[in-house]
């Protein structure tokens, strides 16, 4: 696994909880430093969702399917959405990111942390 593969997740509901986290079985994007990510039991991911109203809000891309990424539709990648997971919730890994898309995704990331 390394920075910039589309895997598919599973992110629990947690429970006593209404909030807007997403949840399920989902593409995202792996958004972990390769060189520090061997040490850890978990890793940086942007959840992603097929809901293109998504693109409504504020650090969001839209990403159209292609061989590389191995998505199936069009999908919004929720750059606010960014979370650590253990890695044992990833499911499989589906594709690559784009080479202009990252770029895209890491001007966002420091945008919406304000570096």
């Amino acid at each position: 696994m390394q920075r910039g593969d589309i895997v598919l997740v599973d992110l629990p509901q947690v429970a006593g909880t209404s909030g807007h986290e997403q949840t399920g079985s989902r593409p995202a994007l792996v958004v972990h430093d390769d060189a520090t990510s061997v040490n850890l039991s978990v890793v940086m991911i942007i959840p992603m969702t097929s809901n293109l109203t998504a693109q409504n809000f504020s650090h969001t891309i839209l990403i159209k399917p292609s061989k590389q990424n191995g998505l199936s539709m069009p999908s919004v990648i929720l750059i606010f959405q960014l979370r650590a997971i253990d890695k044992r919730r990833i499911m499989k890994k589906i594709g690559v990111i784009e080479p202009p898309i990252m770029e895209q995704v890491n001007i966002e990331l420091k945008k919406l942390l304000g570096i």
